[in-house]
């Protein structure tokens, strides 16, 4: 073999890595393989389960002996190349590049930025929500000096669970992102749609620890102080219909205590799902920090039943129609509200920070739009700065899209898929002229009644404009 074949094999060998047969589980989690005839490679795992079946069968070491070399009548080993796949031709998959390893601690109680560096960090990201963003900056500093503190005084401090629940597109999911940046914290984001009792289908209540295991790579002293955000709590509210059983409702939240609260629990290293070849590993939850949010479809109405039965009759009662148009119901929200829409008190107790987001106004998307530090506006600037033209939207441009946003009633969600659908003719259209330099996206080609302005490169601008973005 030649010395450059030689110094590709070395290559390969190093960014490539076996995987098992009968696993399918890579070198860097299963450890060191056993290769056999035919380019298999084995873990010892799989191959030890081998070993003792065999024994659990009486086969001794001389049988198994004579089998490999064909002497016992009427036995005879498997032929994988009788198989449709055969005899896999790699059994190799590329590694994953290594991490830098951190010299400094996982957490330092003097690194943890105070409550209101956190929120002018979060300010940068996202607009308005200033309540929900002080509440989860104070709730996330405690949380974390908790988790460095001891309790040699007898003064244990508890966990600091929060329930978020705001109307959709209102930014639950992207607060918990930010702040996990922020922090550099492992972070877990799971759909509690999924969540089932043990032993129906459908994922464990262990499954959200093992996401958050994956999230760490691994590292269970890191998981262990991670940040796991449950989106779509709402959806394990008990059933109304008390005919069947409910194995994705009041169960899963019967389930999901002793995560929340803190215990020791079983998950697989590097899989989804429990089985034999998965190895486990335990974790404490006991300083994870778990978020839970939701939309709560439908609590408005109970909000409004309660706050209607306060003055019912007389001359000073209140119209029965009074909320019907209050965008921000959802703030006047109580522990005794989400009971009612199905959540079990054993539940909400361990969550004790509740807080709502309030609906977002049509100024409010306008600054969505223009404002944070990856802004819509600043995306599509950027994708067009890569053809050198220069992209401008008017204000009234602005507060059009707003307003149609605001009337679709899916939050911030709308405003890519309006700019979206009037930006496709432009972006079509753009690189086929290289002498355009700069676009003017004006309220009338939002509204659908014109077409932007187009300015080319050393030439007055076709038509009128005015200042914009």
């Amino acid at each position: 073999m030649s010395e450059n074949q030689n110094n590709e094999e070395e290559a390969k060998s190093k960014e490539y890595e076996d995987i098992c047969y009968i696993c399918r589980r890579p070198e860097s989690v299963a450890g060191p393989m056993i290769h056999i005839q035919g380019d298999i490679c084995i873990c010892n795992d799989c191959m030890q389960k081998t070993l003792d079946a065999m024994s659990s069968s009486g086969l001794n070491m001389n049988d198994m002996m004579n089998m490999n070399m064909g002497k016992m009548p009427n036995i005879s080993l498997i032929n994988l190349a009788d198989f449709p796949g055969g005899i896999p031709k790699t059994q190799k998959i590329k590694k994953k590049k290594p991490k830098e390893k951190r010299e400094t601690p996982v957490l330092d109680i003097h690194s943890i930025p105070a409550p209101h560096k956190i929120k002018a960090s979060l300010d940068d990201y996202v607009v308005g929500q200033e309540q929900a963003k002080k509440i989860m900056s104070v709730a996330v500093y405690n949380h974390y000096k908790r988790v460095m503190s001891d309790d040699k005084d007898g003064v244990e401090i508890e966990k600091s669970n929060m329930l978020m629940i705001g109307p959709t597109g209102s930014g639950k999911t992207y607060l918990v992102k930010t702040l996990a940046r922020l922090l550099d914290v492992p972070l877990a984001i799971t759909d509690a749609t999924s969540l089932t009792e043990a032993g129906y289908i459908g994922d464990d209540i262990e499954s959200v620890v093992s996401k958050l295991l994956a999230a760490a790579d691994n590292d269970v002293e890191r998981a262990e102080h991670g940040i796991i955000f449950i989106d779509e709590i709402d959806k394990i509210a008990k059933k109304r219909n008390a005919n069947q059983r409910d194995v994705s409702g009041e169960s899963v939240q019967q389930g999901m205590l002793k995560l929340l609260e803190g215990a020791e629990v079983e998950v697989p290293v590097g899989a989804s799902s429990k089985n034999a070849m998965v190895p486990m590993t335990t974790i404490d939850t006991k300083n994870i920090l778990f978020i839970c949010g939701g939309a709560f479809p439908e609590l408005e109405e109970i909000i409004k039943e309660r706050l209607n039965k306060e003055a019912s009759i007389g001359f000073k009662a209140d119209l029965k129609d009074k909320y019907d148009n209050e965008e921000n119901l959802l703030c006047q929200v109580t522990v005794e509200d989400v009971r009612k829409f199905g959540m079990i008190p054993e539940f909400l107790g361990r969550l004790p920070i509740l807080f709502s987001l309030e609906a977002l106004t049509e100024d409010m998307l306008v600054k969505i739009l223009k404002e944070p530090k990856n802004a819509i506006v600043k995306q599509y600037r950027k994708l067009l700065a890569m053809d050198e033209v220069d992209l401008v939207f008017e204000e009234g441009a602005l507060h059009a899209i707003a307003k149609k946003a605001k009337e679709k009633k899916v939050g911030a969600r709308a405003l890519r898929a309006i700019i979206e659908e009037f930006m496709l003719d432009t972006m079509y259209e753009i690189p086929k002229d290289d002498n355009i330099g700069r676009v003017i996206i004006t309220e009338d080609y939002v509204e659908k009644k014109g077409g932007p302005v187009i300015e080319m490169r050393g030439v007055a601008a076709i038509g009128q404009s005015s200042a914009g973005v």
